[in-house]
């Protein structure tokens, strides 16, 4: 066996480990509304996972992959030497799972995207010095780091604003819920579809024009405003008996479970990338070179995905306790505010081919809900703790993924 086919197999396995760290962590993070409000039990998260992951992967992920796997490294200088490429890549893989692993044990929710990006700079660095890293091209992914919080702050922030406004404070909120159902279920269906088809369904190579996709658009909002009353509207019938704010709560649950299905959508579409990204640039590179776009393989995506769904269900339970418990607490309407502020932070940054955060993204937006209550509401020392673990992220897997380069180099 050749030192090509041994670092693709670790490569792949790696890149498994990848994303059951991610599930474990990130998507915790984004179930974790969910499951900490009582929407979803953890079952059922793991069941939404398992949809909406694969589907956004599939439909929407390749965008991003792109930019970690090709954009940020200077990779096309190596094609000379694709054992280099596909260690370094490896390593970088290997040296993000291992800080998620930590980081998920200690119940910290880090970023991700800041382990795998951290990791390729600190092998570009080590490679080819400071040329080896396209700073242009990451100063745009850090502007993204700070702007996708503040963002998913002011968008959960507002809309947790006009939730108790419109609804929460009237004197029948149960009535109130079913109001907005229609304007909801247009909203998260109409920019889903937005988010799978503009610029082209991936795997089909599409490539449909603007009034087209608005059209599309406008007619998946209609089915899910259609589909989102009717299913609101018998679920209120069996609470008629309720009170009116216990009544709300509990139809705002069921609209959890879709904007629940709208995070998984947004996260698949983005984070899966940053287990397959580096994959597939070392499997294009062995296979005869890269330039400055990679085909992502649908295989390689499924197994993103499964990793992902496996490490939700294995041990995503203890970040899940950070998001939905100790930030604050959450109700089904703030799980709601909060869901619907993060997934469209996500899903827009994906098409735009920006590897946000996941976790700064729906912690900006748990944070943005609280902080419409009042300051007292958050938990400032778990804030504290959190955004630590962000700082220490780049630096540490940076630092890993050039160890575990020079070792790889030594051996070799």
């Amino acid at each position: 066996m050749d030192a090509i086919t041994i670092v693709l197999a670790v490569t792949a396995v790696a890149g498994l480990y990848m994303a059951w760290t991610i599930g474990a962590n990130d998507v915790a993070n984004a179930m974790g509304t969910s499951v900490g409000s009582g929407a979803l039990t953890l079952r059922r998260a793991v069941i939404v996972a398992a949809i909406f992951e694969l589907l956004g992967a599939f439909l929407v992920g390749g965008s991003v992959t792109e930019t970690i796997g090709a954009r940020l490294v200077r990779i096309n200088t190596f094609v000379e030497s694709p054992v280099i490429v596909a260690a370094g890549m490896t390593s970088c893989l290997i040296a993000a799972s291992l800080w998620l692993h930590i980081a998920t044990y200690l119940g910290w929710p880090v970023s991700t995207t800041h382990a795998i990006v951290g990791a390729a700079v600190g092998f570009g660095v080590w490679i080819q010095g400071t040329d080896g890293v396209q700073w242009g091209v990451l100063a745009q992914i850090v502007a993204s780091w700070i702007l996708s919080p503040l963002l998913g702050a002011v968008l959960g922030y507002y809309c947790f604003r006009l939730i108790r406004g419109r609804v929460l404070t009237v004197r029948d909120p149960g009535e109130a819920v079913l109001r907005i159902a229609p304007w909801t279920g247009f909203f998260i269906f109409a920019l889903l579809a937005v988010a799978v088809v503009y610029g082209g369904l991936g795997p089909l190579s599409l490539d449909l024009s603007g009034g087209l996709v608005f059209a599309i658009a406008v007619a998946a909002g209609l089915a899910g405003a259609f589909g989102t009353t009717f299913v609101l509207r018998i679920y209120a019938r069996r609470r008629e008996s309720r009170s009116g704010l216990d009544r709300a709560e509990r139809l705002f649950a069921v609209l959890q479970v879709v904007t629940a299905c709208f995070v998984a959508f947004a996260h698949g579409s983005n984070d899966v990338a940053n287990a397959v990204g580096p994959m597939a640039a070392v499997f294009a590179v062995v296979q005869g070179g890269i330039g400055t776009t990679i085909t992502v393989p649908n295989n390689l995506l499924m197994i993103g995905a499964f990793g992902v769904v496996l490490g939700l269900s294995t041990y995503g339970f203890r970040v899940m306790e950070t998001i939905g418990k100790q930030i604050t607490e959450l109700t089904p309407s703030r799980g709601f505010a909060a869901e619907l502020a993060a997934a469209s932070t996500i899903t827009l940054a994906s098409k735009l081919g920006l590897p946000v955060s996941t976790t700064h993204t729906i912690v900006g937006a748990v944070v943005g809900v609280a902080l419409a209550r009042s300051l007292g509401a958050l938990n400032l020392r778990v804030i504290r703790g959190v955004v630590a673990s962000w700082v220490l992220t780049v630096p540490f897997t940076a630092v890993l993924a050039a160890i575990l380069v020079q070792l790889v180099a030594w051996i070799v």
